[in-house]
């Protein structure tokens, strides 16, 4: 063997790692954490105005997101001190994880429907993401600076324009995933790929990234196993409110944080669907525009089966993320 094939070999055993790692732990945690979320009734509130196919998935376990964050963590802490780039977006996945937790607990335990006051969720999500723009600005390298698609160049913006801008983008992308998970396995399959594209994109950039992106793949992929239609557990805002922040904090950390429209569309298009939902119900007083949102319900109710739902969405953005892979060669 020469020493260019060993070093290929040992490079791909350095990606494969930290995904066999975190699919692993998260395979290994489900059927512990599941009956354990089951014995303390953490289960799912369906409403009674949704899809009535989904009135039989009442009960089943919530905040499986836990799994993923436990998985995503430990996996992320073998590689923090050769990979220091992790820790933002580790910090931002956790920060928004925890507001998660926090509202899926006060519905969940406290039983109170409407979980964290508008307010305060607000809130929480300013405060995480105000820590994450200052460590950017204060800690990294990154200078204001964000890629170029198709020529590669960077442009340095202003740095308050560039601080409201990250402030839209991460919030818009935790919304955006927080929409997405509504059918059994959607916001994982997708969120799984756009992971992939961040790892090929960290690995042909050389951006020390690539562990904890792998690592969200490899936890999603476990999940998955237990997430599929009909799933055994749902992520619930502990999960997708992480996965929100994992994909914003990633682009950010990449410099590119407009890839999250290409590769993140189908999360803007499910926010879209809301705001397009609300605001024709309020100008034509009471009409609605898609049958439910976000559009995924509306789908369902066109008599699509969640499994071919998921199976769009996810080849949309498979597609999605070989246009972003496109662009910024």
């Amino acid at each position: 063997m020469t020493g260019k094939e060993y070093k290929e070999m040992n490079l791909d055993f350095s990606i494969i790692l930290p995904i066999l790692i975190a699919f692993g732990i998260s395979v290994v945690l489900s059927p512990i954490v599941i009956p354990f979320l089951k014995k303390l009734k953490f289960g799912q509130f369906v409403r009674d105005d949704g899809p009535e196919t989904h009135l039989k998935k009442s009960g089943t376990p919530t905040m499986g997101g836990l799994i993923i964050l436990l998985s995503l963590v430990i996996t992320s802490l073998f590689y923090m001190k050769d990979y220091p780039d992790i820790l933002p977006v580790l910090f931002v996945t956790l920060g928004f994880g925890l507001i998660g937790f926090l509202d899926d607990y006060i519905k969940v335990v406290m039983k109170r429907s409407l979980g964290l006051r508008a307010w305060q969720k607000m809130l929480g999500q300013f405060v995480v993401t105000a820590v994450f723009a200052y460590y950017i600005e204060k800690y990294t390298e990154i200078n204001n600076e964000i890629i170029i698609p198709f020529v590669g160049k960077t442009v340095v913006l202003d740095k308050w324009v560039y601080i409201v801008l990250l402030f839209f983008v991460v919030l818009g992308t935790v919304n955006g995933a927080n929409f997405t998970d509504g059918l059994d396995g959607l916001a994982s399959s997708v969120t799984a790929l756009i992971a992939t594209f961040f790892t090929v994109v960290a690995i042909g950039t050389g951006s020390g990234l690539a562990p904890i992106s792998c690592a969200a793949m490899g936890s999603l992929l476990g999940f998955l196993v237990y997430n599929v239609y009909p799933a055994r557990v749902f992520m619930g805002d502990t999960g997708s409110l992480a996965l929100g922040g994992f994909v914003a904090g990633s682009a950010y950390m990449l410099r590119m944080p407009w890839i999250i429209l290409v590769v993140g569309l189908i999360y803007l298009i499910e926010v879209l669907s809301v705001i397009i939902q609300v605001t024709y119900f309020k100008k034509t007083g009471g009409k609605r525009f898609f049958k439910m949102a976000p559009i995924h319900h509306h789908f369902e109710l066109c008599g699509w089966s969640e499994t071919r739902i998921v199976a769009v969405f996810s080849t949309v953005t498979m597609l999605l993320c070989i246009a972003g892979l496109l662009l910024i060669r």
